[in-house]
């Protein structure tokens, strides 16, 4: 009984428990603790608090602002997934909106690939001969080659971009870029200079979308951009919420994070993300309503081919002692590869690589795990790649046929050395160890004020050992769950324990838990309910 190892991260009772929550989360003096709990709106921050350079940035500004007086023809280089149609949305609103020669452009994921490519520029020009500016945005900080040969076509490229750099930056006109914030962050500060619009929503769906940690700017992008989503009046997101199942204005981050961003994705990993930023974009209802079932039908698609092709991918995981998990298949669609990826670490919790393999040159996904930085150690066989990119946890890159079992062989070799048990291990932290008597109406609303909760600012966890079992039933379709009554320092309180349907657990025997605390609401009453993340037998 017990899947993870608990790790309580707060071991002392001396603290105040809302004190030793903000400390877990690396929130000390009075000055953090305000900012938390009332952060500054986005439009307070610095270009330095955001990671950003005061002297670039305005380089940037000042072409663009150039550009605009020149009726110059500008394109919006923008990416497929839910952050980068965010950001190509809020860039290219901005110059619409300053009356700009201003087009939109993502590239298709599958005859193109991810960001910038000298093919890409080719199309763009044949498409727009008079093409004289092209902005980047969520992409670009390593398409050196790319940004190089648009220069050779008198095109003066502003890259904006978040993604890790390479060894040498792109001989842009000007980079914008921060690794603190997300590309559509990054876009929201400078279409923001350039002129006030409400994108703020669409920087928080970037935000959370690309799992950012949701501290400090972040967290004022997303918190004041989930008030502006709820009160959204974009005809295309106010479709796409209803299709879902969704109230406007009930939106929380989990919601962004877990239903309206797979849909966003679900375009480019499918077919062409072009729907998704029109749906983003859209004044016309009727339109909007068309284009969010459009959404809805190929986010389902593409469930049942993450279901299809994980079962094939899972039957050719080998594990030795220490070794990541690497597959490949020519069946496996590129645009998914880094789903799959992300249910082999949930389930066998090493870092994946999934490979789609091509004719003579393979996309390939990886994911990883808390302490092993996966785009750093990929770069290390660099020798072997035709491109790579992305963050310390997620990767992409292409690789010659010829290449991959060389380079899986020595990844492998090298990965071994840090994959020690204790690494790949699942680790539960526990923000502080309380009594059922330290818990109350009061300590409930005060969690909530931690809202909203993503990486970096998990929703808050207890242990309680040596809890009683008051009432035990098991719950929901096929049994999956746990509805229990527990009882501890006379107190009762209701818990429910999702997918432990199957747990064994004695009615007469102790339970130690790891949980949160929640408002439970039905028909008009409300209780204070505890959601368990994990159970273990009081004498293990």
């Amino acid at each position: 009984m017990g899947e993870y190892k608990w790790e309580v991260i707060n071991k002392s009772k001396a603290y105040d428990i809302i004190d030793a929550l903000l400390y877990n989360r690396g929130i000390k003096t009075k000055k953090e603790k305000k900012e938390f709990f009332k952060p500054r709106h986005p439009d307070e921050i610095t270009l330095e608090e955001y990671g950003i350079d005061p002297v670039m940035f305005e380089k940037a500004i000042k072409r663009i602002e150039k550009a605009l007086s020149r009726k110059e023809k500008i394109v919006v280089f923008g990416d497929y997934d839910a952050d980068g149609i965010s950001a190509t949305a809020i860039v290219w609103e901005a110059l619409y909106k300053l009356g700009g020669n201003a087009m939109p452009y993502i590239p298709d994921r599958f005859s193109e690939g991810y960001g910038m490519s000298t093919s890409s520029i080719d199309v763009l020009f044949q498409k727009y001969p008079d093409l004289s500016l092209l902005i980047t945005v969520d992409n670009g900080i390593t398409a050196n080659e790319a940004v190089s040969y648009a220069k050779e076509k008198g095109i003066d490229v502003i890259v904006t971009d978040h993604h890790q750099p390479g060894k040498k930056k792109p001989k842009a006109h000007s980079v914008v870029h921060s690794t603190k914030i997300c590309g559509s962050g990054v876009a929201y500060v400078l279409a923001n200079k350039l002129v006030k619009g409400n994108w703020l929503e669409l920087a928080a769906i970037g935000t959370i979308s690309d799992q950012m940690p949701l501290l400090s700017v972040n967290r004022s992008i997303v918190k004041y951009g989930l008030a502006d989503l709820s009160l959204t009046k974009r005809e295309g997101l106010v479709a796409l919420f209803k299709q879902a199942g969704l109230e406007t204005a009930s939106i929380n981050a989990y919601h962004v994070g877990f239903i309206i961003a797979p849909r966003l994705n679900a375009m480019g990993r499918m077919s062409n993300s072009l729907d998704s930023l029109r749906l983003i974009c859209t004044k016309d209802s009727e339109k909007a309503k068309s284009l969010a079932t459009i959404l809805n039908e190929m986010n389902a698609r593409r469930q049942m081919a993450v279901e299809e092709s994980y079962s094939v991918a899972r039957e050719m995981v080998s594990l030795d002692s220490s070794g990541i998990i690497a597959v490949s298949h020519e069946n496996f669609h590129e645009g998914i590869i880094g789903l799959i990826a992300s249910n082999l670490v949930e389930e066998f919790y090493r870092p994946s690589i999934v490979i789609s393999k091509g004719k003579t040159l393979s996309k390939a996904s990886a994911r990883s795990i808390v302490g092993f930085n996966i785009i750093e150690s990929i770069r290390k066989f660099d020798h072997f790649l035709v491109s790579c990119g992305g963050h310390p946890m997620a990767a992409g890159f292409t690789i010659r046929n010829k290449d991959i079992d060389k380079f899986i062989d020595e990844f492998n070799n090298f990965a071994k050395d840090f994959l020690n048990d204790d690494l790949l291990r699942k680790t539960l932290r526990v923000d502080l160890e309380i009594g059922f008597d330290d818990i109350n109406w009061e300590l409930q609303e005060r969690i909530e004020d931690f809202e909203p909760f993503g990486l970096g600012n998990p929703a808050p966890s207890f242990l309680t050992r040596e809890v009683c079992i008051v009432e035990k039933k098991v719950v929901g379709r096929d049994g999956k769950h746990l509805k229990l009554k527990l009882s501890r320092d006379g107190r009762e309180y209701s818990a429910i324990a999702f997918g432990f349907g199957d747990r064994k657990i004695d009615e007469d025997e102790n339970i130690d838990l790891v949980y949160g605390i929640e408002k439970n609401s039905w028909n008009g009453h409300e209780e204070i309910q505890l959601n368990i993340k994990d159970i273990r037998a009081s004498s293990l």
